[in-house]
């Protein structure tokens, strides 16, 4: 897809060294009309811990348990950091029985609270389906985390968003549905400022809300609908638009399906044949060997997205196959299948129903192809049979087929208008209740000074980083092209879902949020690290040509991190962003 790279004023300022943060350079916004600037929060220490659970009355609230736990280990999505001493309180909200599907419900929740405060409330919103309360751990940005926001010295608090079990079939029940899109944010936010406040004798001077993937979408429709309740938002790869990308999750399936050898026992496609890891490396080569240079340095890594939408073409660049498929080329119905998923899909009318995608080296990631090839079948099959169409499907019915079966059934000219539908029992459309109201206008955001940090990784499989550029073309242009002087998005070029793929995607966005929103200072760039050998955790898709310890500064878009002319290729200081 080929996109004209827009250039747009940018204000340096002064350096200014942070404590925690790996940040590069500093911009600000605009004076004119500019916005307030917030103070910053002051450290306390915690009071009171285990007697919470007897003694700690709030609304629609039930503290089941409050302990204090020593400092040591915790884990999170595979990841172990050493946490310091906090107490953990765990309770529930608003539990009541459905009246329609019979099962109980309820918001559930646990707060970290270190001993050593910050002053801080950071609500980490959780992925996928949610329907479990995760480790609040605060670990928001970025692969492996160094510095997550408890050891920060947040209070970081999780929730399920109102339902158990990650299954889609919460998705029956009305209000579960308006709690996990927005509703159980709007809820646990002043529950868990007051259950702070109890904690530590003074509510939180300042307020972030941070996730990445559904807690991405978390983020930015708080960033909307609860503005004068955060001051700090961080959204990563965020599904912002996640009905119309789960639809076309069910789309990329039918395309596949096209070039996909069938299953010998259901006889279903098996889309993991469409396009096998070896041609997905093969086609990541081309594009490295055609826009790596744009950035002015040949060193496997692709910085000029815009450029090379333009520079690489998949017809002519990567080899057609004339005999058997052995990686080293591809077929021309592999390639016009392909070509039509990255462009995105139309209806018959040609009207374009999800943003496509752009071509970046990280399409070798196994975290690209998996959303690609297994998802359709599972996670997206469910969700948008449940969740994401009016009215939701029946239990016994989606059971009755597989899912891969579902997913293939399903039309963009029928069934995708749903998810704008109402119903009598469904009284709000799951396009409303999953996405931010008003997404282009931030004004209340804006005006109370507060931030917003997006990040999105280029090679993403599900959420297309181009949907999330021109939103912040839109944002720009409705707020005069200075919404730089409240929102920034970064681009983290061949990183997958959050995090993998060919990518320095070990970041730390939280501590620059802070210090734009505390202090001012506006992040233009944050050093990325590869994750080599010696990390923390190993990114083993790394090409063996990079440095371990590989850096690189990830610009606010449009900018693109170029080489210097001199300096260590290796080394994010070889490289301005411009």
């Amino acid at each position: 897809m080929n996109r004209t790279k827009r250039r747009m004023r940018w204000h340096p300022l002064a350096l200014s060294a942070l404590p925690v943060a790996l940040l590069v350079g500093c911009g600000g916004g605009s004076s004119d009309n500019a916005p307030p600037q917030l103070t910053a929060a002051t450290p306390a220490t915690l009071q009171a811990c285990t007697n919470l659970v007897n003694t700690l009355a709030l609304p629609d609230t039930r503290i089941t348990s409050s302990e204090l736990v020593p400092e040591g280990p915790l884990t999170l999505q595979n990841f172990t950091t050493q946490a310091p001493a906090h107490c953990l309180v765990k309770g529930k909200m608003k539990e009541r029985t459905s009246t329609v599907d019979g099962a109980s419900y309820a918001i559930g929740f646990e707060i970290r609270m270190p001993v050593a405060w910050n002053g801080r409330f950071l609500h980490q919103a959780n992925g996928g389906l949610d329907g479990s309360v995760v480790v609040a751990l605060g670990s928001v940005s970025g692969a492996a985390p160094v510095a997550p926001g408890l050891v920060q010295g947040f209070a970081v608090l999780s929730s399920d968003a109102g339902h158990g079990a990650p299954t889609p079939f919460f998705g029956v029940d009305p209000q579960a549905r308006l709690d996990y899109g927005y509703q159980a944010v709007g809820t646990l936010t002043p529950m868990a400022k007051n259950l702070i406040k109890s904690a530590y004798g003074k509510a939180p001077d300042r307020s972030y809300l941070a996730g990445c993937s559904n807690g991405g979408r978390h983020a930015m429709v708080g960033a909307s609908r609860y503005a004068d309740q955060y001051d700090g938002i961080l959204a990563g790869n965020p599904g912002f638009h996640l009905p119309k990308a789960a639809t076309t999750q069910l789309w990329k399936a039918q395309q596949y399906a096209k070039v996909s050898t069938k299953d010998a026992g259901t006889g279903l496609p098996d889309l993991n044949t469409a396009v096998t890891p070896a041609e997905f490396k093969l086609i990541s080569s081309k594009i490295v060997a055609k826009c790596d240079a744009l950035d002015g340095v040949a060193d496997g890594q692709v910085n000029d997205v815009a450029a090379c939408q333009t520079a690489f073409n998949l017809q002519t660049d990567v080899p057609t196959c004339t005999g058997a498929r052995d990686g080293s080329c591809i077929t021309s119905e592999q390639k016009s299948v392909l070509a039509s998923v990255f462009a995105g899909p139309k209806n018959s009318k040609g009207e374009a129903l999800y943003t496509g995608t752009w071509w970046d080296p990280g399409i070798a990631g196994a975290n690209f192809a998996s959303w690609h090839f297994g998802s359709p079948a599972t996670r997206d099959a469910g969700a948008v049979a449940f969740i994401f169409t009016s009215p939701p499907s029946t239990v016994a019915a989606f059971t009755a087929i597989p899912g891969m079966q579902y997913a293939l059934n399903f039309s963009m000219e029928t069934d995708y208008p749903k998810m704008f539908a109402t119903t009598t029992q469904y009284t709000e459309s799951p396009w409303s209740y999953m996405t931010p109201p008003n997404e282009a206008d931030l004004s209340t955001l804006k005006n109370r000074g507060a931030k917003m940090i997006v990040f999105h990784g280029v090679a993403d499989g599900v959420f297309s980083p181009t949907d999330t550029a021109n939103w912040m073309d839109r944002l720009q242009a409705n707020h005069s092209g200075k919404a730089d002087a409240f929102a920034r998005l970064f681009l983290v070029p061949g990183m997958n879902h959050c995090s993998g793929g060919q990518a320095t995607d070990q970041f730390d966005m939280l501590a620059p949020l802070v210090a734009w929103v505390e202090q001012g200072k506006a992040p233009d760039s944050v050093t990325a690290k590869a994750r080599g050998a010696g990390a923390n955790m190993v990114n083993a898709e790394l090409p063996a040509s990079w440095s371990a310890n590989r850096t690189r500064p990830l610009c606010v878009y449009p900018k693109v991190a170029r080489y210097n002319g001199t300096g260590d290729i290796e080394s994010a200081s070889s490289f301005s962003c411009k």
